[in-house]
């Protein structure tokens, strides 16, 4: 079974994604926030993590930097699903080797869930 982290404040986006990679027999776990985030992934090391980069207490790109810090974190697959268009996007994201970079509002949770098993196999 394959494990994924899902790093996300918004509880509906969440769970929905939730259901949808459960349904696809994926070991899934949550974090609502980028600082329970990192510590999330460090317990439980995912294969892959769908990361958002608006959040409280700590946002995406700061969770990235710490993640991608430790030996395990450096070459895990981080896909970046977020409201912000690839424009507004901080620029220190393309030197931190994300997989891929989606606007939530462009792809359906299927074709998300999709998209990481084309990554992860």
């Amino acid at each position: 079974m394959k494990k994924i982290a899902i790093i996300e404040d918004d509880p509906a986006i969440s769970q929905m994604y939730r259901m949808k990679f459960e349904a696809d027999d994926f070991d899934v776990r949550l974090a609502a926030d980028g600082k329970v985030g990192v510590e999330l992934v460090e317990k439980f090391t995912p294969d892959i993590i769908l990361l958002d980069l608006q959040m409280p207490e700590m946002d995406g790109l700061t969770a990235l930097k710490k993640i991608r810090s430790h030996a395990w974190g450096k070459t895990v697959p981080v896909i970046v699903l977020t409201n912000l268009s690839e424009e507004e996007a901080p620029d220190e994201l393309r030197v931190l080797n994300i997989h891929s970079y989606i606007v939530k509002a462009n792809l359906t949770p299927r074709q998300v869930v999709s998209k990481v098993k084309d990554v992860i196999g």
